[in-house]
């Protein structure tokens, strides 16, 4: 069990500070988020929007499929958006920290769990944490980059790679102890 626990939160303090830096200091993830040179006006066209996530333009969710292939004609090659609305900016950094690396260390914990599970080598136990980070990637951000075009791909990529890369150097390292 102290196996277990201290590779989890040592692995999962390494995969938030990848995170940390990748976000912050590095500056990875800020070509994903660009600015909008009008963006009062934008926010202000929002502002009748209910809080939530939408595909602009979208065919109702009730369409026919030949309402839906005639809008699907009517949209080709224009201009679309995904845009995620909030009402009130509120950024609480304490408590999304708290949650970034309580989430990172249950990743890591399950990771750990699994890898326990067989009987491995520094090797297996590196490699096995970066195809569970790239598992995860192609899974949930790639996923939205084939079928949105969401930006990040290659960022998300490298977050995975590095992240669970450093978590498998310690789990290699901390589970094949003698």
């Amino acid at each position: 069990m102290k196996k277990l626990l201290l590779g989890a939160i040592v692995g999962g303090i390494l995969v938030f500070a990848w995170q940390t830096l990748s976000w912050t200091v590095l500056h990875l993830h800020d070509p994903e988020y660009k600015q909008a040179s009008n963006q009062d006006a934008v926010i202000g066209s929002l502002g009748q929007l209910e809080e939530g996530q939408y595909l602009v333009p979208r065919a109702s969710t009730t369409a026919s499929m030949k309402e839906m292939e005639d809008f699907e004609k009517t949209v080709e090659g224009k201009p679309w958006a995904i845009v995620t609305y909030h009402k009130s900016y509120k950024m609480d950094m304490t408590m999304n920290i708290v949650r970034g690396l309580l989430v990172s260390i249950i990743a890591a914990f399950l990771v750990c769990w699994i890898l326990m599970k067989q009987t491995s080598s520094f090797g297996t136990t590196f490699i096995s944490s970066i195809f569970i980070g790239v598992v995860g990637y192609l899974y949930i951000p790639y996923s939205g980059h084939i079928w949105y075009q969401t930006p990040g791909a290659t960022t998300n990529l490298i977050d995975a790679l590095v992240s669970w890369g450093l978590c498998g150097l310690w789990l290699g390292w901390w589970l094949n102890k003698r």
